[in-house]
């Protein structure tokens, strides 16, 4: 199974793809995970996506499409994969194309997680990290805001420079430019779902799965 999951920033891609993952044992690919490694190996590719990713912009596709392509190539030791954050631009939407091409792989399906720009800015003006191990939180899912699930540190949340309002705002801005075309693209090519990204996750998930079947 090959999925591309496909929203804006905020609509929970990264959790349920991380439950897709390990329940259909694809192999998950984030963008944005790719993205923090790299930023904190300190890596040429790390310190000019950081620059880009600070003020809400996407890293180019020359930045970024050789590590793509070096993990879905891995991806076929797996049942399939799921994308996440990728493609962001109808030039990577092609350039994904290319790659399903070249390994002889099954065309994606296309799932779509739908969120409300307002909610987004609400949720994402609420994530932190942990400084003390890097942990990435919503304090809304938290019973103890001061206290980290992971490390157990107190008071070590920081609000990363891309969570404040003003840069999601921008990100949302972004995405409804340059991503959104991606859909126009792909929609026609692809097995598309739509789903509803803000009902409780278990019942998004339930959805997702309920789609692919």
């Amino acid at each position: 199974m090959y999925l591309i999951l496909f929203g804006a920033p905020g609509v929970g891609k990264g959790t349920q793809a991380k439950i897709l993952s390990s329940t259909l044992d694809l192999k998950h690919i984030s963008t944005g995970d790719i993205l923090r490694t790299e930023i904190a190996s300190g890596s040429d590719f790390g310190i000019k996506a950081k620059a880009l990713m600070d003020k809400g912009e996407l890293v180019p596709d020359e930045l970024i499409a050789d590590v793509i392509r070096l993990a879905i190539n891995d991806a076929l030791n797996y049942n399939g994969f799921i994308l996440d954050g990728f493609p962001r631009t109808v030039d990577q939407a092609k350039l994904l194309e290319k790659i399903v091409k070249e390994l002889k792989i099954p065309a994606p399906a296309l799932v779509i997680l739908k969120g409300e720009d307002d909610i987004i800015v609400r949720r994402l003006s609420k994530r932190r990290q942990c400084a003390n191990c890097g942990m990435i939180v919503n304090l809304s899912d938290l019973a103890h805001k001061e206290i980290c699930p992971t490390c157990k540190a107190v008071d070590k949340f920081i609000v990363r420079k891309d969570d404040k309002e003003e840069v999601i705002i921008n990100r949302l801005k972004v995405y409804r430019a340059e991503t959104r075309p991606v859909v126009a693209y792909l929609e026609d090519k692809l097995k598309t779902f739509r789903i509803d990204a803000l009902q409780p996750v278990a019942v998004v998930t339930q959805n997702i799965m309920q789609a692919l079947k």
